[in-house]
């Protein structure tokens, strides 16, 4: 029994790692329920200071994951149709063209919905640019928190 909950555990927290690279997988969480599963079928491995900590991690870091790309196209200039364009870009790159459209979707999208919005394309470029800093921070953060949750599963069994 221990070893299928360990199997479980380790695949929700493999599919959360990689949820940390692809947009519409929520990441963070997956590996957070890995810590859940191993926890509960180990009983009670981690502190409930630990799995409430963390919990409000993933919780804060999943907000962050839609906020960020936004708020960069933002602060550099973009507007309510670039920021719609880098989410459709991430959609479209993500099933037309992976790996590689996961990053590259999101400023063509951007770019597109402000030139669409009217800008020239120097401020257009400006906003993409910002949307994409904004998702390389987000990712970075879900990376982060998905390789310490699969630390500590790894030092704790």
């Amino acid at each position: 029994m221990e070893i299928l909950i360990i199997v479980i555990a380790s695949l929700f927290l493999i599919a959360g790692l990689i949820g940390a690279f692809i947009p519409v997988v929520p990441g963070t969480p997956l590996s957070y329920i890995g810590i859940l599963v191993f926890h509960f079928g180990m009983g009670g491995v981690f502190s409930w200071l630990f799995l409430i900590s963390w919990g409000i991690v993933v919780v804060i870091t999943t907000t962050m994951d839609a906020y960020l790309p936004a708020e960069g196209a933002r602060r550099s200039g973009g507007s309510k149709l670039g920021i719609y364009g880098a989410l459709l870009g991430a959609l479209l790159g993500l099933f037309f063209f992976p790996p590689a459209g996961i990053v590259i979707g999101p400023v063509i999208g951007a770019f597109a919905g402000e030139l669409v919005a009217g800008k020239q394309s120097g401020s257009a470029l400006k906003a993409a640019m910002g949307s994409f800093v904004g998702y390389l921070v987000a990712t970075g953060l879900k990376v982060g928190v998905a390789i310490i949750l699969a630390y500590q599963f790894l030092t704790h069994l």
